[in-house]
């Protein structure tokens, strides 16, 4: 499935419901609004917010990693740091533009559970979407910090299917931005004993692992 059309109270919770269907990661996807939405009065007159969210192209890929990796280099001259980005591929296929920062100690790109480095990403793209007219949908990642902490999911969630096997119980996971709740439920995608929804909107939205044919949550 290439595109998908989906309703829901916000544009945002829209776009994350569109994700978690197609299996994608917001870098992966461009988004038309087809309606904002409105509240109404003591319920009366509300309508849903549409969108419609297609999977990017090979093409805008391209013209998007010459870009970003022209950002991402500015800003880090701007903030003093001595590195090297490079485009490459990503062996977890979460995003078709992937810029790895390569240098020494450069952990101060990626701060505390990555949130340093969750930015510098937002900046990238902010700049880069500006200047495209489009969203640039660009990865950021400095020495391979995300493929060891996909790794790290990986086992997180295999463990805790474990535990929700063995319990008959549901576990709720932290919250996680979209490309590390993905990790999640690919994971689990083909587990016989459990399955996975997310819940929740925005910072707060997080994973739910459950005991295989359990009530999914609304």
């Amino acid at each position: 499935m290439e595109e998908l059309e989906v309703g829901a109270k916000t544009v945002d919770e829209a776009v994350e419901q569109a994700l978690d269907k197609l299996g994608l990661d917001k870098s992966e996807i461009e988004v038309e609004i087809i309606s904002k939405g409105k509240a109404g009065i003591f319920g009366f007159g509300s309508e849903e917010a549409r969108v419609i969210v297609r999977r990017r192209t090979e093409s805008a890929d391209m013209d998007n990693a010459a870009l970003g990796k022209d950002v991402l280099g500015e800003l880090l001259v701007l903030m003093n740091v001595a590195a090297q980005v490079d485009v490459r591929e990503d062996a977890d296929e979460h995003t078709r533009v992937l810029l790895d920062v390569s240098g020494a100690d450069l952990g101060i790109l990626i701060g505390r559970r990555g949130d340093t480095l969750a930015s510098l990403q937002y900046v990238v793209n902010l700049i880069a979407s500006r200047k495209l007219k489009v969203n640039a949908g660009i990865t950021v990642d400095v020495e391979r910090y995300r493929e060891r902490r996909y790794e790290a999911l990986r086992n997180l969630a295999t463990r805790i299917a474990g535990d929700v096997k063995s319990t008959d119980r549901s576990i709720s996971l932290e919250p996680m931005p979209s490309n590390e709740r993905r990790i999640v439920h690919l994971t689990l995608r083909e587990h016989p004993d459990v399955s996975t929804q997310s819940v929740g909107h925005g910072e707060g939205r997080k994973v739910i692992i459950s005991p295989k044919g359990a009530e999914q949550l609304p």
